[in-house]
């Protein structure tokens, strides 16, 4: 499986940005997919998660109710929806997958096999 991450930016706070993430191969029914997101200086963390079917979804507390991951499984693509955004939302925005039997999303990255090579978004104040 090979991920391809897009849709990154320089957007002005309070706005919006589509981030994609188009996944090779036929397996993509099997993918739990989250994306996860790095500041300079700052560990990788967990924004979103999605589960196999797209039935189950999670949002890291920072970006509820601002952020909306989605997949379209006949574009074998997925999607974080982002509104909104703050200074603090700048970082690198990574995707990331794993087959998984179970219909349910997973926080922790080590977890994922692949990986998408980053988008970059920045919000300025």
């Amino acid at each position: 499986v090979q991920l391809q991450a897009s849709g990154g930016g320089l957007v002005q706070a309070g706005g919006s940005l589509r981030l994609s993430c188009q996944a090779s191969g036929d397996t993509f029914n099997r993918l739990a997919m989250a994306w996860l997101r790095q500041a300079p200086g700052r560990d990788r963390e967990y924004v979103a998660g999605i589960s196999p079917s797209g039935g189950q979804t999670d949002y890291a507390s920072f970006v509820e109710g601002r952020f909306t991951i989605a997949r379209d499984k006949a574009k074998n693509a997925g999607y974080l929806e982002m509104t909104g955004l703050k200074p603090e939302d700048t970082a690198v925005y990574y995707c990331a997958a794993v087959h998984s039997p179970r219909e349910t999303t997973i926080i922790r990255a080590t977890e994922y096999s692949y990986w998408g090579q980053g988008t970059l978004v920045t919000v300025s104040s």
